[in-house]
């Protein structure tokens, strides 16, 4: 029982996986919530373990990148049971349980946060990010043109979508403002845009995997989650910390600290349903607010830290693997490996982060940190900033992450529309 797949005692897991296929040889798995967390844990987990086994793979986050794309290579060759791919697709999307996820760790890791750095951080993560949008922006565009793309072309067709923050909230709203300005249709735009925004994630995934495995080598180059010295103000927004004190506080206060994280979410929603500003952006903006106003005792900023740590620990594979089985269309990525979108991709995405790393030990912040945020700024929304953040081994990053994803997105989305209609290249 002390031998462990991730977090599964060895023999829990063995027989988790003959029960799993018992169920999967009888055409039957139901989607009842206690089946889908055997399933979601087995898989997630047996994916990880997979990946942190294989020497090149693992330092450039290995366990994340074979989570992701193995369950969408073997939905796509239909080498995982139906009823299981069924099954896992219907929970993932009525549930909707990323947005459970990301409550959890933007609520618990900014409670954790002490308020100075909070300030500071969020005062300066916007030149780092700004800086490097707009070397995206040239570098992507210069490459494309290099390779025949076209400089404009370039920004508008690839390094845009990469840049737009994900699918529902840049993919779509990018290719309905494209195809209106074109007068073309939508569906196919779309179709066009996708696979450049699956690409640009996976690159984002393998540097920021390569950026963890430095900060292992020279740890003054990393604050392991901290965007910038506390200095005197130290902040304990740590593994370790959380682990040091989480010894005296009780399971009701851990409770009180999730549903505050809950309630928060709901009233994020309900700002979304009144002015449009996507919930979990409203949602960071209130929490931050209550960290300002000390409107939280620290209690429940101990409980909501508990909250945090265990769904990193607990739930960050699981979701991976749903995403994976649910989500991302293996031949969508496939289609991406044109050699032309390939240079530009990768050139806007390092130029991107490689500002970040620059500007911010410019700005004496930690380097990997703010490379690691400018990366999010090329990731897939929300599911693109956990899985980023997961290869990173920094999902305390995750309300920077959002500003990059969310923020940076729906401002890069704008303008690119706003320059369609105008010059309208096709």
């Amino acid at each position: 029982m002390e031998a462990r797949v991730g977090i599964i005692p060895l023999p829990v897991y063995v027989l988790l996986l003959t029960l799993i296929a018992a169920f999967a040889i009888r055409g039957k798995i139901s989607g009842e919530v206690t089946v889908m967390i055997a399933v979601l844990v087995a898989g997630g987990f047996t994916c990880a373990e997979i990946g942190r086994r294989i020497p090149v793979l693992r330092a450039v986050g290995g366990s994340s990148l074979v989570t992701i794309f193995l369950p969408s290579y073997l939905v796509a060759h239909q080498l995982l049971p139906a009823p299981l791919v069924q099954s896992v697709t219907t929970f993932t999307k009525s549930t909707n349980f990323i947005y459970l996820f990301i409550t959890a760790v933007v609520v618990g890791s900014i409670l954790s946060m002490d308020r100075l750095v909070l300030i500071q951080g969020f005062a300066k993560i916007f030149v780092p990010l700004a800086l490097g949008s707009l070397a995206g922006l040239l570098v992507g565009g210069s490459v494309g043109w290099l390779v025949g793309i076209g400089f404009w072309r370039s920004i508008l067709y690839v390094v845009v979508p990469v840049m737009a923050g994900g699918v529902g909230e840049g993919a779509i709203p990018l290719s309905v403002g494209y195809a209106e300005a074109l007068g073309v249709d939508h569906g196919g735009m779309l179709g066009q845009i996708l696979p450049l925004v699956f690409f640009g994630n996976l690159v984002a995934i393998i540097l920021c995997g390569a950026l963890n495995t430095l900060g292992k080598r020279r740890p003054d180059l990393t604050g392991n989650g901290r965007l910038q010295p506390a200095g005197d103000g130290a902040t304990d927004a740590d593994p370790g910390a959380v682990h040091r004190n989480t010894s005296g506080i009780d399971v009701a206060t851990v409770a009180a600290g999730g549903i505050t994280g809950i309630a928060i979410y709901v009233f994020g929603t309900l700002i979304h349903a009144l002015i449009g500003l996507p919930a979990p952006v409203a949602m960071l903006f209130l929490v931050v607010l209550a960290k300002l106003l000390r409107a939280v005792p620290d209690s429940l900023e101990e409980g909501a830290r508990v909250v945090f740590r265990f769904f990193v620990v607990a739930v960050t594979y699981p979701l991976l693997f749903s995403t994976a089985v649910a989500l991302t269309p293996w031949h969508e990525l496939v289609e991406a490996f044109h050699p032309a979108n390939l240079v530009t991709i990768v050139a806007t995405v390092l130029a991107l982060t490689g500002t970040g790393y620059v500007v911010g030990r410019w700005l004496a912040m930690y380097p990997i940190e703010t490379a690691i945020v400018n990366a999010c700024h090329s990731g897939l929304g929300g599911t693109g900033d956990v899985m980023i953040l997961t290869a990173a081994e920094r999902m305390e990053l995750m309300p920077f992450a959002q500003v990059a994803t969310r923020i940076g997105g729906a401002l890069t989305v704008t303008a690119a529309i706003v320059a369609m209609a105008h010059f309208k290249i096709a």
